[in-house]
């Protein structure tokens, strides 16, 4: 089942015909390190939470706010993750399905139906595949900002493990001072092999000049 754009009268039906609607997003596909985050969550059919979007969209001030209310709602949710080994084994739009489909198998309530951020799963569960399905679509906006929150945590974290790189602030993104880091220090295991090709060139192309 696939409908692009996901138009009111779609959106509608959709919610009059399924009371078990999972959301599924991602966070983290572009960053040089760390891992992508999935999650898969089923909010009851009531909940309408105020200021929940697109996590690209909201300050951590207010997505750790949101994360607890769009929890306080669920019915179900869980997360998947591709890390940085099989993102380079599997290429990352394969490993974001990957992630996106252990979420979704995790789930212990079985949803009637699956609406995915602008992608497409290994599934027997129908699925709609939604073109900015994070801002027009309210379950994926809630996996998007439980995603989100979990992945910043994740690289906090390793910004204890490996300082020097400012993970605690660009969460893994290409930034001046994650570059710093690099020249300075090299890689961490955390970083993408495949995504550093570029800034290996980089460095390389100084003996060229």
């Amino acid at each position: 089942m696939r409908y692009s754009p996901y138009d009111d009268a779609i959106k509608k039906k959709v919610h009059e015909d399924y009371e078990l609607i999972a959301g599924i997003d991602e966070v983290g596909r572009g960053p040089l390190a760390g891992p992508v985050v999935t999650c898969a969550v089923i909010m009851k059919r009531d909940s309408h939470i105020k200021d929940v979007t697109d996590s690209k969209k909201l300050t951590r001030k207010k997505m750790l706010s949101l994360k607890e209310k769009i929890l306080a709602d669920a019915i179900d949710f869980a997360y998947g993750y591709a890390n940085p080994s099989l993102i380079d084994e599997l290429n990352i739009k394969n490993a974001t399905h990957k992630a996106m489909e252990d979420a979704l198998n995790k789930l212990k309530v079985r949803p009637e139906i699956v609406l995915i951020d602008a992608e497409r799963i290994n599934t027997d569960i129908p699925q709609m595949n939604i073109v900015k399905g994070d801002l027009n679509e309210y379950a994926i906006s809630c996996a998007s900002i439980l995603a989100k929150v979990r992945r910043d945590d994740i690289m906090i974290n390793f910004s204890k493990i490996y300082p020097g790189y400012s993970f605690e602030t660009n969460m893994g993104y290409g930034t001046k001072k994650h570059y710093e880091g690099l020249e300075k220090f090299g890689e961490t295991p955390i970083h993408r092999q495949t995504f550093l090709r570029k800034f290996h060139e980089r460095q390389l192309s100084i003996y060229d000049l």
